[in-house]
């Protein structure tokens, strides 16, 4: 297998002899099921125990049904923390073979977490998943194992050439679907109401996957505030079934 120096090795069941990506590998059904894997709720980076500062908002009446959670979702994706998530998960895709650059994304996206708690999340969820992808071919010995969870995700996906837009797409509906089983778990809402605000989010998660796939590092910025309060304040929430 190729790999750059403390980077990622490109799959060897991609590789044609003369070292170049099999066509296949990319926007095909490979690396469509290799994205639905790795956003699974199943696959193992703990997603289920975070909660990204809701149920803080759902302790203080912020989100309290279906209708203020699809706002809460909504605003995240368009131009909150989410949002900035999908930056740098499509600037760690072109930056795969790139270690410095790799390296630098790792570090903003690092220092960018605006809480304890939040630092917490997506570092442990990102060294989760550099781990569980080394079933892949993909992740070097080497590799940088510290990286937040959306510079773990760009980076992974970038060796498999999946595609940075079906990539973001399936980070952000993840991201998505995770904050809505926290809703349901905080009894907001039933499981059939949850279905339904992602159903009507579908629509922002497209257009927000086609407008990070094409931004750069400029384009980061959060409208955030209150979600971004409410993570730093979930620290002294007295009772909570979360992490974050």
């Amino acid at each position: 297998m190729a790999m750059t120096e403390k980077g990622i090795t490109t799959p060897m069941t991609d590789m044609l002899k003369d070292g170049q990506k099999q066509p296949s590998a990319s926007g095909g059904t490979q690396a469509l099921l290799r994205l639905i894997t790795w956003m699974s709720p199943a696959f193992p980076i703990g997603a289920f125990s975070y909660s990204a500062g809701l149920e803080q908002a759902v302790a203080d009446g912020s989100v309290a049904d279906a209708a203020s959670l699809q706002d809460w979702l909504s605003g995240a994706i368009a131009e909150g923390a989410v949002w900035n998530d999908a930056v740098l998960l499509a600037e760690s895709y072109r930056a795969t073979e790139d270690v410095q650059r790799l390296n630098a994304v790792a570090s903003l996206a690092e220092a960018m977490a605006g809480s304890r708690e939040r630092q917490m999340e997506t570092m442990l969820q990102g060294e989760a998943f550099i781990a569980a992808a080394s079933a892949w071919p993909t992740v070097g010995d080497d590799m940088l194992l510290r990286m937040a969870y959306p510079v773990a995700v760009g980076a992974v996906a970038g060796a498999h050439a999946t595609g940075a837009e079906p990539a973001i797409a399936a980070y952000l509906h993840a991201t998505a679907s995770n904050q809505v089983s926290v809703a349901i778990r905080c009894g907001v809402l039933g499981q059939r109401a949850g279905v339904a605000v992602l159903a009507a989010l579908e629509s922002e998660i497209a257009a927000t996957a086609v407008r990070a796939a094409a931004s750069s590092l400029d384009d980061l910025g959060s409208a955030g505030l209150l979600a971004d309060i409410a993570g730093i304040r979930h620290e002294t929430l007295p009772s909570r079934l979360f992490r974050s």
